[in-house]
């Protein structure tokens, strides 16, 4: 019998979190109410900044929470996975651009003043 990665979030999971931390747990739902309330960026751009982020931190459960809630709001399917193409391109890119950090390190760029932190 298999067993899936991730439990399923479910309304008990939510009802224990909340028991074990009231305070906090309120905090973060009035904090995430204020994030995603319309304001300068309208709710279906919060949601799809929401889904490229939830693929970047790899959350099962934001993946899917903020997939649902972006198509409510009023984006297509397209839209969602533009979103998500945004996501993978930042986060190569961000690996590509560290790689200045590597070169650095390994003599293969001039070091410039101040930058040597590693002491070599």
């Amino acid at each position: 019998m298999s067993e899936d990665l991730y439990p399923k979030a479910t309304p008990e999971v939510a009802q224990r979190r909340r028991e074990l931390t009231p305070t906090a747990t309120e905090a973060f739902d009035n904090f995430s109410k204020a994030v995603f309330a319309e304001g300068a960026l309208d709710e279906k751009t919060k949601q799809l900044i929401a889904v490229a982020v939830a693929h970047v931190t790899q959350c099962p459960y934001c993946i899917t929470g903020h997939s649902k809630l972006a198509k409510r709001k009023g984006a297509s399917a397209e839209q969602i996975m533009e979103a998500i193409w945004v996501a993978a391109e930042m986060r190569a890119g961000g690996a590509y651009a560290h790689s200045t950090l590597a070169l650095n390190a390994i003599g293969e760029i001039p070091h410039e003043h101040g930058t040597d932190h590693a002491g070599s």
